[in-house]
C-alpha cells in the first residue's frame, strides 16, 4: 500500500473542527448545539458587499490579477493609510485568505527546519502552516493568571538560534483576546531589529479592540520597514468568513517580489470575493461602532457568567472575540467530546474548542478550552448555564 508523507501524518488536526461529527449526530439526536468553537460571527455582512455581487454585471468571470486587482490594492492602502499604517498598493500581495498569506509568508521566509517563535497559545492553524512548510514552531508560553500578556522578552531571546526567522503574534490575539500594548510591541521591534528577525503580526481582528484601547500595527512603527509582515484578512473585520480575502502587507520589497511568486503559482484570488471585498471599504464607522457595542456586551455576559461557576478560571480579553477558560476538569477534550456525546441539558448542549490545541508544547492546556463569544446575548447565558450543569454531570 502506498505510503504517506510524514509531513501528513505529522500534519494537527483543528481543535476548532475536529468535533464537528460529535456536534453533527448531536443534532441528528434532536439535540440543539450552542456553537461557541468558532469564529463565525452572527453579525450581517454590510450590505454594500453583498450589492456589489449581486448587481454585477459581469459576463465572463475571469481571472484576476495574482496579486489582487489594482482598483482593490489601491483602495485598500487608503484604509491602511487611514489606520496609521501607511503603506501603498504595492506594499500588498491579496491572498485566499489570511490563511493563504500565513503560508505564503512562511514560504517566502524559511527553509525546511527553520523555526519561528510564537507566544502561546496561539491560532491553532499555525502549528498546520508550519509543519505544511517543514518549519519549527518554538513556543513562549504566556499564561492566563497574567491574562496572556507578553512572555518576558528573556524568555524570548533565550530561545533565538541560527534557525530563528521570526517572531509571530496575533494582535488582538485568537484564542486568547489579548491586545498588545505598544509598549509590548515596541520591545518586540527591539528584539527583531537586534537578532535581524522578521516580526509578523496576525492583525484581523485590528478593529476589535475594546475598554478604551488601540490598536497598535507593527506597520505603525519606524524602523521596522524591512521587518514587518501583517497578515490581514476581511472575514471577521466585514463578518466576510466565506469570501476567503485576505492580504499581506510589507514595506519589505524583497518579500513581496518573492510571496508574489507563490501568489502566481495559485494564479489569482477569487474574482467575486475581490469585488465584494472592495465595496466593503466603503461600510461606514458606524457600522463598526455597533459591532464593537455588542461585542463588549456578549464579552461582559460571558465573563461575568462564567465567574459564576466553582473552580473556573477566565481570562479577561480586551480585543477579538474569543476568551480562554480554564475548567475543572483533567481533560477539556474528552470534555468537549462527551458533551456532545454523552450530555444533554433539557435537549441542550455546547460545543466548545479544546485548548491543548492551540498550545504546541505536550500538557499544556489541558484543562483549558476556548470560547468564541459569536452568540447574542440570552443565547451566551444559556450556554453557560448549560456548561455549569455539564461539569456538574462529569465523571471527571
Amino acid at each position: 500500500m502506498p505510503s504517506i508523507s510524514r509531513k501528513g501524518i505529522q500534519m494537527p488536526e483543528s481543535p476548532i473542527r475536529k468535533l464537528v461529527p460529535y456536534a453533527e449526530d448531536a443534532k441528528k439526536r434532536g439535540v440543539k448545539v450552542f456553537h461557541l468553537n468558532i469564529g463565525q460571527p452572527d453579525i450581517k455582512t454590510p450590505q454594500v458587499a453583498l450589492d456589489a455581487v449581486k448587481n454585477n454585471t459581469i459576463e465572463t468571470l475571469s481571472y484576476a490579477r495574482s496579486e489582487g486587482s489594482e482598483a482593490y490594492r489601491t483602495k485598500l492602502a487608503k484604509y491602511y493609510v487611514n489606520n496609521n499604517i501607511p503603506v501603498i498598493a504595492d506594499n500588498i500581495v491579496v491572498t485566499t485568505g489570511g490563511s493563504e498569506a500565513l503560508l505564503f509568508t512562511i514560504g517566502s521566509i524559511t527553509d525546511p527546519g527553520d523555526e519561528i517563535i510564537i507566544p502561546e497559545p496561539f491560532y491553532a492553524n499555525y502549528n498546520g502552516f508550519s509543519t505544511a512548510s517543514g518549519v519549527k514552531v518554538v513556543p513562549v508560553i504566556s499564561k492566563i493568571e497574567d491574562n496572556f500578556a507578553l512572555p518576558k522578552i528573556e524568555d524570548f531571546e533565550n530561545l533565538i538560534t541560527s534557525k530563528t526567522k521570526a517572531i509571530l503574534i496575533c494582535n488582538p490575539g485568537n484564542p486568547t483576546g489579548y491586545l498588545y500594548s505598544e509598549e509590548e510591541i515596541e520591545k518586540l521591534k527591539k528584539i527583531v531589529l537586534k537578532h535581524d528577525l522578521f516580526l509578523i503580526a496576525d492583525e484581523v481582528y485590528r478593529e476589535f479592540a475594546y475598554d478604551g484601547l488601540k490598536h497598535t500595527s507593527v506597520l505603525s512603527l519606524e524602523g521596522l520597514e524591512e521587518n514587518a509582515i501583517v497578515i490581514d484578512s476581511v472575514s471577521k473585520r466585514y463578518s466576510m468568513c466565506g469570501a476567503r480575502i485576505g492580504c499581506i502587507v510589507s514595506k519589505n520589497n524583497n518579500f513581496i517580489k518573492t510571496a508574489i511568486k507563490f501568489a502566481q503559482a495559485r494564479l489569482s484570488p477569487p474574482t467575486y470575493a475581490l469585488i465584494a471585498s472592495e465595496a466593503a471599504l466603503d461600510t461606514p464607522q458606524s457600522y463598526f461602532d455597533d459591532v464593537i457595542k455588542e461585542y463588549v456586551a456578549r464579552r461582559n455576559t460571558l465573563i461575568s457568567e462564567l465567574k459564576k461557576i466553582d473552580g473556573v478560571k477566565v481570562a479577561n480579553p480586551k480585543g477579538a472575540f474569543y476568551c480562554v477558560a480554564e475548567l475543572p476538569v483533567k481533560d477539556s477534550d474528552n470534555f468537549a467530546q462527551w458533551m456532545l456525546e454523552s450530555f444533554a441539558h433539557n435537549n441542550e448542549t455546547v460545543m466548545v474548542a479544546p485548548a491543548s490545541g492551540f498550545y504546541s508544547t505536550p500538557g499544556e492546556g489541558k484543562n483549558q478550552v476556548r470560547i468564541a463569544y459569536v452568540l447574542n446575548k440570552n443565547d451566551l447565558k444559556r450556554s453557560v448555564a448549560i456548561l455549569a450543569a455539564a461539569l456538574k454531570q462529569y465523571p471527571n
